[in-house]
């Protein structure tokens, strides 16, 4: 996907004066840099100090343990998944290379690669992940934990071999900050738990190209941060990966300048970019986990390094997690709310570990759980490793006595009911920062699950770049259980990160204190001309969700949407579905009941055009009903959809 003329027009416009003074600073300086590039100074004497503690390998849990040697194996063998994609080629990979599409990265200086072109480039995520180097963090903890050298003997490998095919400012891997930010995270740990291995410091401190790639990439994050409306995840991953290296790695004149402005950076984007309930602000949950675990990361550094860190940021991870906690159902699944792609500030597990069990397993290890917090019972490796490291503090902070269930400042509310009936409903901003950018078109929408299981469920998002009939549609108001009127969705795109006008949304009534009912209301005006409501109640008794929706303004046509989960199966006869699905060899079964103002149908997997389809990761969809009415909004007495679970 190339970008027009018209998109680049509508970017700027999303600008302030300052972040256009910053971007054109950084288009000079990149010329510059192509002409003169920096220079690496001499180093000499380089150590690397920030070790584990004595014993925190031999304690890691045994399971965890042999979950994550098993994983090793399998890449040992050159075997990795990213996202859908199988590859067996990691034994010796070619670092720009995209399985995908089959394309490989043109060479060249690295800000004229046009890695938004898929027909130039391939797949860029599809390039990119591998070179985030945490399956190298993978196969070191393995080394870590079984002692076998061919573990570390790869990683030392593969690292000389990613060296020399990606020097300096050449090719597609210098081109995005959160790349080298994630990547400096990954390496700092690599050197960390191979720290048993004899040929340690040959590969990094001793290793005049180790030496000279890591101060590149610190220098590269020092000059072009990400900046204004892009001041999303990805400052948080680059102050993160940064401020780690000039901790771990503290061997260059500029570390001590690195090392304060990276942690400056980091305490003002965490508080940024993260509400004062503990909701990240781009209100997409997966980049909640990433933001936790990169700030839980660079902390980490610090207190391995005696840094010390404002108290802000702590505080700010501390509520990430209390809230964390606050929002998972029953099986300890949180949210599918906005962009997610898969991203991980740190990998050092096997396959089959829990991400948001271990998130708050550390949480735990650091900040002491609250009485109300969801029961963690599996096990990880990186829960020990990171709480080796931090220096456990007590809060100095009232933390919430019973379970949040409404977030006013997110505008989410968790509605909870009998039999692990969980319903988050969304009633708030359309994004983070001036682009939204991982936002959906989402405004009202409700998620429904019985016993971590979708049954109304949010259909993920799926791709990025490349696809845009797909992204489109993963993004939109119809992709959503919500209302669409007209056709258009409430919020207005202009590009695959980047919307132009954004539906103002605002709850206004939550009750989640009864014990029978809870309930919820809340409206937007994305559509000109017109106001949507939507009430939802949860009835304990009847375990019966009953929706009502009501369209203020002129006459409009209008589809009503409900997404189901790919483990339902629905039998639509008239305006009443019967759903069925299975649950740990249990049958289990819920009846929806339509509005009959409008005309029903049930779409699955289909393409032209897009509907009927669950991502359950990047990269990966499979086919799930969608049950869609169709009308217009004649009428007072609103559209009423009542979801009644049964035994």
């Amino acid at each position: 996907m190339t970008m027009s003329a018209g998109w680049y027009l509508r970017r700027l416009s999303r600008m302030g004066p300052q972040e256009v003074a910053g971007r054109v600073g950084d288009a000079v300086r990149r010329r510059r840099w192509q002409s003169a590039p920096p220079e690496c100074p001499s180093v000499t004497g380089a150590r690397f100090t920030a070790v584990l503690p004595a014993g925190t390998i031999a304690a890691l849990p045994p399971d965890a343990a042999k979950r994550l040697v098993a994983e090793a194996d399998r890449l040992m063998d050159g075997h990795a998944e990213y996202f859908g994609v199988v590859r067996d080629d990691l034994t010796d990979p070619d670092w720009w290379y995209d399985p995908k599409t089959g394309r490989r990265a043109p060479s060249g200086y690295a800000f004229d690669v046009p890695y938004r072109s898929e027909d130039a480039v391939g797949d860029i995520k599809q390039i990119w992940e591998p070179s985030r180097h945490q399956y190298l963090t993978q196969l070191a903890a393995a080394y870590a934990v079984t002692g076998d050298e061919r573990y570390a003997e790869r990683v030392a490998a593969h690292l000389r071999s990613w060296w020399a095919a990606n020097p300096p400012l050449r090719g597609v891997h210098w081109i995005s900050g959160i790349e080298l930010g994630i990547r400096l995270l990954s390496w700092v740990w690599i050197r960390r738990l191979l720290d048993g291995w004899s040929g340690a410091a040959g590969l990094f401190e001793d290793n005049p190209v180790a030496v000279k790639q890591i101060w590149h990439h610190q220098r590269w994050l020092a000059a072009f941060p990400s900046r204004g409306s892009s001041a999303n995840n990805h400052v948080i991953a680059e102050a993160a990966g940064q401020f780690a290296a000039a901790c771990a790695f503290d061997w260059f004149p500029s570390s001590e300048r690195w090392r304060a402005d990276a942690l400056r950076s980091l305490d003002r984007h965490l508080r940024g970019n993260t509400y004062l309930s503990g909701l990240n602000r781009e209100l997409a949950t997966e980049y909640h986990g990433l933001v936790l675990e990169l700030g839980l990361a660079a902390v980490a550094e610090a207190d391995a390094a005696g840094v010390p860190v404002p108290a802000s940021v702590r505080l700010v991870l501390l509520r990430m997690t209390d809230a964390l906690a606050a929002i998972v159902d029953n099986r300890l699944r949180p949210p599918r709310q906005g962009d997610a792609d898969d991203g991980y500030g740190l990998v050092v597990d096997g396959a089959g570990t829990d991400r948001w069990g271990s998130l708050l397993a550390t949480g735990d290890a650091v900040f002491g759980r609250l009485d109300w917090w969801p029961a963690v019972t599996g096990t990880d490796v990186r829960t020990p490793l990171l709480a080796a490291l931090i220096e456990r503090t007590e809060p100095s902070v009232r933390r919430p006595a019973d379970r949040p269930a409404h977030f006013a400042d997110a505008g989410m509310t968790i509605l909870r009911g009998p039999e692990e009936i969980w319903c988050r409903c969304d009633g708030g901003p359309h994004g983070f920062l001036s682009i939204a950018a991982h936002a959906h078109a989402d405004a009202l929408s409700v998620e429904v699950r019985h016993d971590g299981v979708d049954v109304l469920a949010d259909p993920g998002t799926y791709c990025y770049h490349g696809q845009p009939e797909w992204r489109q549609y993963f993004r939109s108001t119809l992709g959503h259980n919500t209302l669409e009127l007209d056709g258009g969705d409430q919020s207005v795109s202009g590009g695959p990160f980047l919307w132009t006008r954004h539906a103002d949304s605002r709850v206004l009534t939550v009750d989640t204190s009864g014990e029978d009912m809870t309930r919820w209301c809340a409206e937007h005006d994305g559509y000109e001309g017109s106001v949507h409501r939507r009430r939802v109640e949860l009835t304990a008794a009847r375990r019966e969700l009953r929706v009502i929706d009501e369209v203020r303004g002129p006459r409009r046509a209008v589809r009503l949407a409900f997404h189901l989960g790919p483990a339902i199966t629905a039998d639509l006869v008239g305006k009443r579905a019967q759903l069925t699905w299975t649950r740990d060899g249990e049958d289990r079964a819920a009846v929806l009941d339509l509005p009959g103002q409008l005309s029903w149908q049930a779409h699955r997997g289909e393409t032209d055009p897009v509907l009927g389809w669950y991502s359950a990761g990047f990269g990966r969809r499979e086919p799930a009903t969608t049950l869609v009415g169709s009308g217009f909004t004649d009428g007072a007495e609103g559209f009423t959809t009542v979801l009644g679970f049964r035994g």
